[in-house]
């Protein structure tokens, strides 16, 4: 067979990229062999595949993911198309994992053309290969300023004949309107592939929601699939920007006698937080992503997180008082880390013609080192040592590199040719790898050191957390959450015959694209 379903929704981050991963996950453990596609993806989290070729390329963290619940290796065409926001006009464009152009709004509908032929060929070769592909939307289908020009939502479900549910996140309220407003507001061959709803994040007792699903049903003809509840461990693999001030996941007790206390800093245009997930699945780590100068002043460790736009967000670092307090944090002799951006902004001097293209600025110069900016983007999977020659994995994404550093500075890893990593100075810390927190022993290694530097003796890691299962717990979570709170025969119809052929238009519609 040759199945096929999107998955859209009525907002962004209503709840499409965990519903698709969900989907993948109770197919997958259906025998059914199903990869995952979005089109278009709009996020800085991103993630390296190494292509049959050797080389490196980016596709959206939660692409990967998406990937891992199908038993997958991430591919280039899972997200042919990925946006990279530098600046709230501008973004990079990465299109089949290489970094290509960057663009403005102005810009972009040049180039449309030739990204919606590469997503609409990589979607058809996925198709031949697989039984069934589930596609994630991006942000809402009824966007209608977008529509004349879109490849990812209503654009693609008609382009490959997709039957298309929509996701609504009932937590934010308001979600029956904006179910019943997104289908109106489509054409009539848009509303044709609507073929119902599922709700997310439901807190409280299901029978109080059945008159609103009836209604639902009875105005727009078609039904809702499911109900999936609030889940409080649905928080790895974030699709994008993270809640200011709030502690990553649910910390479990100390496996000591003392917490661990992590503040990073939710910069402006953070790449890759999720590496500080990993950090949040230790017993008695604290993590929160935070702007506030209090918090990070009490903090044991501070983070500085990857950047799309070093030198802009290191400008806003100052601005905002929050470079001074780092540096009080560090003058203090509490640990601080720098990753990828982060440890770019640590430098004695940051030279940029490329990003920024600001020239040569000064950094925070808690590192002696300087760091210089190539057209050549480094995208690779990365592996090595620390420590004791104990083994370390991570990847890289970044333009700036290692221009000059004092040369008796002690590396924090090693490639696996022995040129060294990253720094350690004192209580401050940096690398460009990202996911190196991933790899259990490393992350251990790490903790127990700087908590020791922050003057948490009492803090011990736990010996048996593995982040590794706890990513796998997470997706079969998601798939127990399809399977016992989704319609699955029903979804199982749509991705084997298509959308059904008598659903009816709702009034208005918007005119016909």
């Amino acid at each position: 067979m040759s199945g096929g379903l999107l998955v859209a929704g009525t907002t962004s981050d209503a709840g499409k990229s965990v519903l698709t991963a969900g989907i993948c996950r109770w197919l997958h453990r259906q025998g059914v062999k199903v990869a995952p596609f979005k089109a278009q993806n709009m996020s800085n989290n991103s993630a390296v595949v190494v292509g049959p070729d050797g080389r490196g390329g980016e596709i959206g963290r939660a692409q990967a993911m998406q990937a891992a619940a199908c038993g997958l290796a991430p591919d280039l065409r899972f997200n042919p198309v990925l946006l990279k926001p530098g600046s709230d006009l501008s973004s990079q464009v990465v299109l089949l994992g290489e970094a290509v152009d960057t663009l403005t709004a102005d810009t972009f509908a040049s180039l449309r053309p030739r990204l919606a032929e590469t997503a609409y060929a990589a979607l058809s070769e996925l198709r031949s290969a697989y039984d069934v592909v589930v596609c994630e939307g991006a942000g809402s289908p009824a966007e209608i300023n977008l529509r004349g020009g879109d490849f990812v939502n209503m654009g693609l479900a008609r382009q490959a004949g997709l039957p298309t549910v929509v996701v609504g996140d009932i937590d934010r309220g308001g979600v029956f309107a904006a179910m019943f407003g997104t289908l109106a507001l489509l054409d009539p061959a848009d509303q044709a592939l609507i073929a119902g709803f599922v709700v997310n994040k439901f807190r409280g007792d299901r029978g109080l929601l059945e008159p609103g699903l009836a209604m639902l049903s009875q105005v727009t003809g078609r039904p809702t699939y499911g109900v999936l509840p609030w889940s409080v461990d649905l928080w790895l693999d974030a699709e994008d920007s993270l809640a200011y001030g709030r502690v990553l996941g649910r910390p479990a007790a100390p496996h000591g006698t003392e917490w661990l206390d992590v503040a990073v800093v939710r910069l402006p245009r953070v790449s890759n937080a999720t590496d500080v997930e990993a950090l949040a699945t230790e017993p008695g780590v604290r993590v929160r992503l935070t702007v506030e100068p209090a918090e990070l002043a009490a903090a044991d460790l501070i983070v500085l997180p990857g950047s799309k736009s070093t030198v802009a967000d290191l400008a806003w670092l100052r601005e905002t008082g929050l470079a001074d307090v780092v540096t009080a944090h560090v003058a203090a002799g509490r640990p601080l880390l720098g990753i990828c951006g982060g440890f770019q902004m640590l430098a004695r001097a940051i030279h940029d013609p490329v990003e920024s293209r600001r020239g040569s600025v000064p950094g925070l110069g808690l590192l002696p080192i300087e760091i210089t900016f190539d057209p050549r983007k480094t995208v690779r999977a990365a592996a090595g040592t620390f420590s004791d020659d104990l083994p370390v994995r991570g990847y890289e994404i970044h333009h700036g590199y290692v221009s000059a550093a004092d040369p008796t500075l002690t590396p924090l890893l090693r490639y696996l040719d022995g040129v060294g990593e990253g720094a350690v100075h004192g209580v401050v810390h940096g690398t460009h790898w990202h996911g190196a927190f991933e790899s259990d022993e490393f992350r251990r290694w790490f903790l127990t050191r700087v908590s020791r530097l922050a003057g948490r003796t009492g803090f011990r890691v736990a010996p048996d957390t593995s982040f590794a299962g706890a990513r796998e717990r997470t997706l079969d979570l998601l798939g127990d959450l399809v399977e016992e709170h989704l319609d699955t025969a029903a979804l199982w119809r749509l991705i084997e015959s298509g959308p059904p052929t008598d659903l009816p238009f709702v009034p208005p519609g918007a005119p016909r694209v």
